[in-house]
């Protein structure tokens, strides 16, 4: 049986910015962290109730918005209910994101104590102008005291989000960056491009960025400095040390089941009898969600054409790929539903065949989309 997740969504946030696709949204001083927290647990027992889950949490990921800006109290209460409602895998991995800006000792030990074993700390860089220009709210001091908070709060095991292609980023600026992160010893580091996604403030006034040449090299050389430290890249824009991987976006790469509450989370659920895939969806409006957290919400099975691009796209993110037996036991499909696709990749030098797993060559690293297009039908 696949493992099953469960993916959180805060919605709020400090401050939008401007290159953020997320569902967030500035907090107020009313924010309604009370009654949230009731609607997640509703929301919960409704998905629990409406797809028979029966299987054990194996991970939970709090994500948001900033969910650190919750109080431990809340946090508590929303851990504590989850537990009466479903069972949780013994010594499961329980992931909370946190900005710089909302770091304090005691409240982050008071999240230690409570069960919560590895965060995500948003930190995108640690040169000041560049922070600026990215709309953080946090200095580079303080993104740097954020580690250290961690470390003495007792998280052992804790990711820090940097990103590049920063508009003005120098090769300096990248380097600076990569190696400061690893001076302050995380176990995960996330390294991903910045991309101006729709319906952003940077999509609608784009910053003048690094041409694709020096971003592809300040990538290259990152990444070499990375695995010299022993980060190991083991997704597109993932490098852990050996066994740090993260366990709950693992699970959503390897094409596993989620379960997604809260307002604008998504899920991923595969039923048995009939044997069909859903993914799951909920209102995007804080307010709209706390007024009933499955109206304007819903589910959509993913059809039999769709589910090879679906599986590929995730699987091949991965370093190491997949298997013929995965995509059966994941899909419920037959592999020649595969081909011509795979066929085509393999001739053509995207996808190579190393110790029966389907994986990247470093040419199809490189140019993923133009993998995927021939899965689109």
């Amino acid at each position: 049986m696949q493992p099953l997740s469960l993916y959180i969504h805060i919605p709020w946030c400090i401050k939008k910015c401007p290159y953020c696709d997320f569902n967030s949204h500035a907090i107020k001083a009313d924010t309604p962290e009370t009654a949230y927290i009731n609607a997640l647990l509703r929301d919960l027992a409704k998905d629990i109730w409406l797809y028979d889950v029966t299987r054990p949490i194996t991970s939970i990921f709090i994500g948001g918005g900033t969910p650190s800006l919750f109080s431990p109290d809340s946090i508590s209460r929303l851990l504590h209910g989850i537990g009466q409602q479903i069972e949780l895998q013994e010594g499961l991995e329980i992931t909370l994101e946190a900005n710089p800006g909302t770091f304090e000792s005691q409240k982050f030990a008071e999240f230690r104590a409570l069960g919560i074993n590895r965060l995500s700390i948003g930190v995108q860089s640690f040169n000041g102008p560049l922070l600026k220009r990215l709309g953080r709210v946090h200095s580079a001091a303080e993104a740097i005291r954020a580690a250290e908070i961690a470390h003495q709060a007792g998280f052992d095991n804790f990711n820090i989000d940097l990103m590049f292609g920063l508009p003005e980023a120098t090769p300096d600026s990248g380097r600076h960056d990569i190696e400061t992160a690893i001076r302050l010893q995380p176990k995960h580091i996330s390294y991903y491009q910045l991309t101006l996604e729709p319906n952003t403030y940077f999509h609608k006034f784009p910053p003048k960025l690094p041409n694709d040449e020096a971003i592809f090299l300040a990538q290259q050389k990152a990444q070499a400095l990375l695995a010299d430290y022993g980060y190991q890249q083991y997704e597109v824009s993932a490098y852990s040390q050996p066994g740090c991987q993260c366990a709950h976006n693992l699970n959503y790469w390897q094409f596993g089941d989620y379960l997604g509450i809260g307002a604008g989370a998504h899920g991923k659920i595969t039923q048995v009898l009939p044997h069909r895939i859903v993914r799951t969806f909920k209102p995007k409006s804080p307010e709209l969600y706390l007024n009933n957290t499955h109206k304007q919400g819903g589910a959509k099975a993913i059809s039999a054409d769709d589910l090879p691009l679906e599986f590929v796209m995730n699987h091949l993110r991965l370093k190491r790929g997949f298997t013929l037996a995965a995509y059966q036991s994941a899909t419920g499909l037959a592999p020649d539903t595969l081909e011509p696709m795979l066929s085509t990749c393999l001739d053509q030098g995207l996808v190579a065949y190393q110790g029966h797993h389907y994986v990247c060559s470093a040419q199809g690293w490189d140019f993923l989309d133009s993998i995927l297009e021939k899965f689109v039908h």
